[in-house]
């Protein structure tokens, strides 16, 4: 049975909780399993660096987080394995927002999430009432969680290239970028109530997109070229 499933049921996290351990379990027996002898190891230290890659208000991925001196050619094949498996999504940056956003990707610099926001929270071991009671301790990581949230809910929807842009002086960053094949959309993404958009209004200075979306715990709200879309409800981006 699926987590939420179970949730839904019995309303006991720490049930949903063991779930998750199982299946992150599973996922680890499935390296052994499946992948290159070779590359196993490989494939640990990346899944397991992906918490602290995300924790970092800079959440491209370093490979200098998993040990020193450790280089991209020597792991491209283990993140080749875990993306095709389904099990991570590599997001990449653009430097620009011209259609296709494909032409203008940038192959060394990207994110990678996880399949699951559920399985990430386990993987950091986050206790329940810091979930949902939250914590002084805990804002950046909030952070990293509605990002991997938004990022899976993009993933879902058919034909939509989706990316991630900074500026070559890293003073803009845009969480997400989106290619609907017809419109550039860039996606900010707001853990918290506080909705200043200053990446957005640079963004928007400089390719001046139809429409920009701040995605947030807020309630809908269309402001001139702004949209603000609840984050339940990012699944519909398509559709502004």
């Amino acid at each position: 049975m699926r987590t939420e499933e179970r949730f839904a049921e019995d309303r006991d996290f720490n049930e949903v909780r063991e779930i998750q351990k199982r299946i992150l379990a599973a996922y680890e027996q499935d390296f052994s399993k499946h992948a290159p002898n070779e590359i196993v190891p490989k494939i640990r230290m990346l899944w397991n660096s992906i918490p602290s890659q995300l924790a970092k208000e800079n959440k491209k991925f370093i490979y200098g987080l998993l040990r020193e001196g450790a280089r991209a050619k020597e792991y491209e094949t283990a993140i080749m394995w875990l993306s095709d498996c389904g099990l991570v999504h590599k997001v990449s940056r653009v430097h620009a927002a011209g259609i296709p956003l494909k032409a203008y990707e940038d192959l060394k610099a990207f994110k990678l999430f996880l399949v699951d926001v559920g399985l990430l929270g386990c993987m950091a071991g986050l206790r329940q009432r810091t979930l949902l009671d939250g914590n002084d301790l805990f804002v950046e990581f909030k952070g990293a969680l509605t990002e991997q949230y938004v990022c899976q809910q993009l993933k879902t929807i058919e034909d939509l290239g989706v990316y991630y842009y900074t500026n070559d002086r890293g003073s803009c960053e845009i969480d997400f970028v989106v290619d609907t094949g017809e419109r550039i959309i860039p996606v900010e993404v707001k853990a918290e109530v506080n909705l200043k958009a200053k990446s957005l209004k640079t963004y928007r200075e400089k390719f001046l997109p139809e429409v920009s979306v701040r995605t947030s715990m807020t309630d809908y709200k269309k402001e001139d070229w702004l949209v603000n879309l609840p984050l339940y409800a990012i699944e519909q981006i398509s559709r502004i």
